[in-house]
């Protein structure tokens, strides 16, 4: 299951309206933030996280992953 940048940034900024209208009818101080405000750092914060999850999965840093990768290049070099 995948669930898409947009229905999590449109999730998040619906509950941040939420607090902040209850904020608003309980007399507390709402929050300093409007929804496009909140739209776009829910966005920024979703690419960054997509951004350094894919750059981490197609990166060998541990030893089974170099080691995997060495045994790839072998497979590839193998005439069968």
């Amino acid at each position: 299951m995948h669930i898409k940048a947009d229905t999590i940034t449109r999730t998040v900024a619906l509950f941040l309206a939420l607090v902040n209208q209850i904020l608003a009818v309980a007399g507390k101080e709402i929050l300093p933030f409007a929804e496009d405000d909140i739209y776009q750092m829910v966005s920024l914060l979703a690419t960054f996280i997509s951004a350094v999850t894919a750059w981490w999965h197609n990166n060998s840093f541990t030893k089974a992953a170099i080691k995997a990768d060495t045994y790839k290049e072998e497979l590839k070099g193998a005439d069968f």
